[in-house]
This record gives structure tokens, sequence and C-alpha cells, in this order.
């Protein structure tokens, strides 16, 4: 139990298997606040048997708390169970799971694409459960609100999709902008690229250095493309910061509407969006559930740009995952997530 819950209040059991990386100590972090979710599994296979506070010294909450091997049979009787795994080992994993709970939100990529032909174009292998792909909804609640209540198997968006869905979408869906030819450039802190260290994500590779990667051939092209409904060229990049996801994002206007009130029209209801005519910037959002956007219409060029700025672990990773367990489970929206940021 963590300190300041409510005395009697009942709780719903949760697993985080995948626990020992970022997103999984993100997803520990936030829920170690929840006022209605409880972890009583924390399953890492490599950390098993490893104290909690070993791997992640932050986590005071969770002392004396120790890492469970990962094992379908030990989420008998949870109530939700949060996977942050490695790309492909959901895939196998889910089908073992969402009859065994009430609610499966998967971080991973496995279940993010509704087409199974489309995911072995972009991932070189065939989907293990296609029969799953048109029941898992697409996690980005502000999106797919409508969809998630109810759901027994949610796919959370990626931080660099939600970034560029979340300026996208309403301009696609309003026909403010052309849906062809859109352009998206998105910037990661380190920590996109997992908790294993890699000789191209070490310190004195990325600190004062900026570059591009996965030209043309990024494997979040068609998520992006399936949340925005734009047709997309993405380059993402790797900034020396160790959070954050800003996504510029360049589409051709249909010269109907004004794409910053657009925004903000849509977004309106939306508790964790924030739409103004300040430029977003990592740092504003860091260590929060909210993301900022801005948007232009410059009639000398016929251009419009959008811009995102979320936090990738939080917004784009665990603050989402559990985002859409409230919605799904009928629960506030914005129970145990936290708007505001850290500043400095």
């Amino acid at each position: 139990m963590v300190s300041g819950e409510p005395a009697g209040r009942a709780r719903k059991a949760v697993g985080v298997l995948g626990a020992s990386g970022f997103a999984g100590g993100e997803l520990l972090r936030l829920l170690a606040g929840h006022p209605d979710l409880e972890v009583t599994l924390a399953g890492a296979d490599r950390h098993a048997g490893r104290e909690v506070g070993e791997v992640h010294p932050h986590l005071g909450s969770y002392r004396g708390r120790r890492f469970a091997e990962i094992d379908p049979s030990s989420v008998d009787g949870l109530d939700v169970v949060f996977l942050a795994l490695p790309h492909g080992a959901s895939g196998p994993m889910v089908p073992l799971l969402v009859d065994r709970v009430g609610l499966v939100v998967d971080l991973g990529a496995d279940y993010r694409l509704r087409d199974p032909a489309v995911y072995e174009q972009w991932y070189g292998a065939a989907h293990p459960a296609p029969e799953l792909l048109a029941e898992a909804v697409h996690g980005i609640p502000e999106l797919c609100a409508g969809r998630l209540a109810g759901a027994r198997l949610v796919a959370a968006a990626g931080c660099y999709v939600t970034a560029a869905a979340l300026a996208l979408a309403p301009l696609v869906g309003s026909s403010t902008v052309e849906a062809g030819g859109v352009i998206v450039d998105a910037a990661s802190g380190v920590s996109g690229a997992g908790a294993e260290a890699r000789p191209g994500t070490r310190f004195a590779a990325v600190d004062e250095d900026f570059s591009a990667y996965g030209l043309l051939d990024h494997r979040h092209t068609p998520e992006i493309e399936q949340a925005s409904g734009a047709r997309v060229l993405f380059t993402p990049h790797l900034a020396p910061m160790s959070r954050g996801i800003l996504a510029t994002c360049y589409a051709r206007s249909t010269g109907c509407g004004d794409p910053l009130e657009v925004l903000a029209d849509a977004y309106a209801g939306s508790p964790f969006v924030a739409v103004s005519e300040s430029s977003p910037s990592t740092k504003a959002v860091l260590g929060s559930n909210s993301a900022r956007l801005t948007a232009r219409s410059d009639r000398r060029t016929g251009w419009v740009v959008a811009i995102c700025a979320i936090d990738n672990l939080v917004k784009g990773a665990a603050g989402q995952a559990i985002q859409c367990a409230n919605l799904a489970l009928g629960l506030p929206e914005t129970a145990g997530l936290p708007t505001d940021g850290l500043w400095p």
C-alpha cells in the first residue's frame, strides 16, 4: 500500500511484465500513486529475484519488493496486465493472457497495426496472432476514446506515433490539410532506445550530437499513417536529451480553416492536451502525461506546420497506457496521471 492511499478503498490488482526497463519503471512510478490500481506483480525475467530498488533506485514505494519471472500463469486473478516487453515478445504472450485477466494493455508494437499484411511488410515476419488484431484498440485516448470502454486488449500507441497523430489527425480529418505528401520530422530523447546500453546510445556517442536514422523505412511509419489518416514521409532523429519527443509535421494547406483553431476545437475537452500559439518544448512536458501543440498556416508557401511535444516515457508510453486502462475500466481518465511537468 502506498502512503496516502485512502483506507479501505478497493483497488484493482495489476501486473507489470517487463517492469525493469524504462517504460516498466515509469509504469511502476505512476501506478504507485494511482488511487484505483495496485501493483501486485512486477515481472522481469533478466532481473528476476532482484529487488526493484536495485534496478530502479528512484522507486522508494517498492522498497523490499522483488521482480518475479515472467510466467503467464502468474497473472491469474489480476484485473489488469501491462506489457512493457521488447518488440516481438508481446506477440506470442498476449494470446496466453487475454482469457486470464480482464484487461491487457500492451506498450509494444505487436498489436498496433490492424492489417496483418502491413505488419508482415514492415516487421519482416507473419503476425503470431492475427485474429486478435481486429479486437485490439489502438490506444491514443484523444483519438479513440469511444472504443476503449470495456476493451480487453489495448495496444497503446508509441511515442513518435502519438506526437505525430495528435498534431495531424484533426487537420486531416477536417480537410484542413491534404492527406498526401505529409512530412513528419521528429526528435526523441535517448530513453526511447530502451534501458539496455548500446554503442550508439551511450553518453559519449549522444552528447553534443544530433542525428537522423531509419531513413525512408522506419517501422513506425505505417502506424503514423493508420492513426493520422495521412500518407507520411517520416524521419526520426536522436537528440542529446534523456526524455522527450518533438514532432514537427508539414502538410499542404487546402485553404479551409485555421489549423490552430481546428486543433483547439478538437482537443477542447481533453484533460492532457494543451493547444496554444506558443511553440511547444519537451522541457515543458517533462514527467507529465500532457501534450503541447501549436499550428501555423503559411500563405506564402501553402504549407501548414503542426508541432507537438510529449514526454516519450509518459504520454508516449506508461502514462498513455494507464490513461487507456482508466478509460477501459470506467475509471476517471486522469486518475494517477500528472498533468504538470517538472521544471527546471
